[in-house]
């Protein structure tokens, strides 16, 4: 058997897209966020809740059309919130989930935010390896922003 030249092997086209969601994925949003809501990572939310907030979403969409992580990023004048990140479970560990942080890092630039907030129940590795830090609840977070008590609330300035 032959051994392919360089220049003859095919480059891995990409298995996935990162994209705006749109109010027909508010099924599928549901139903990536239920094991995550169940488990307690997660607030429950009605799926018609992802249909009304359908343009804060971020999907990572597989070619086969299945989404496979979701981030919401609500704006509060010049800081946003991160929420309902998650990535299905057989998605993680892919880069999905980078994907995904990159990409609204990107929107949080696009949207000229001066902070970006989140609050996770777990450890918060992927946000710390983006640049996020601890914070505390102060006059700098967003007023009308309420994290889940118990949460470890963290920021990443964005400019």
């Amino acid at each position: 058997m032959a051994i392919p030249h360089p220049a003859q092997l095919s480059t891995p086209s990409p298995v996935s897209v990162v994209r705006p969601a749109r109010r027909d994925d508010a099924g599928q949003l549901a139903a990536l966020s239920r094991p995550f809501a169940l488990s307690g990572a997660l607030r429950e939310r009605p799926a018609d809740l992802y249909a009304t907030h359908a343009a804060e979403f971020l999907v990572v969409e597989s070619l086969a059309g299945e989404l496979d992580g979701c981030v919401g990023l609500k704006t509060y004048g010049e800081a946003g919130v991160l929420y309902n990140f998650c990535v299905a479970e057989h998605r993680q560990g892919t880069g999905v989930g980078g994907r995904l942080m990159e990409a609204a890092l990107e929107r949080a630039q696009l949207l000229t935010l001066t902070a970006l907030f989140t609050a996770t129940a777990g450890s918060g590795a992927l946000f710390l390896r983006h640049g996020f830090t601890p914070a505390r609840m102060d006059a700098r977070t967003p007023s009308g922003w309420h994290p889940r008590q118990g949460s470890r609330v963290l920021v990443h300035h964005v400019r």
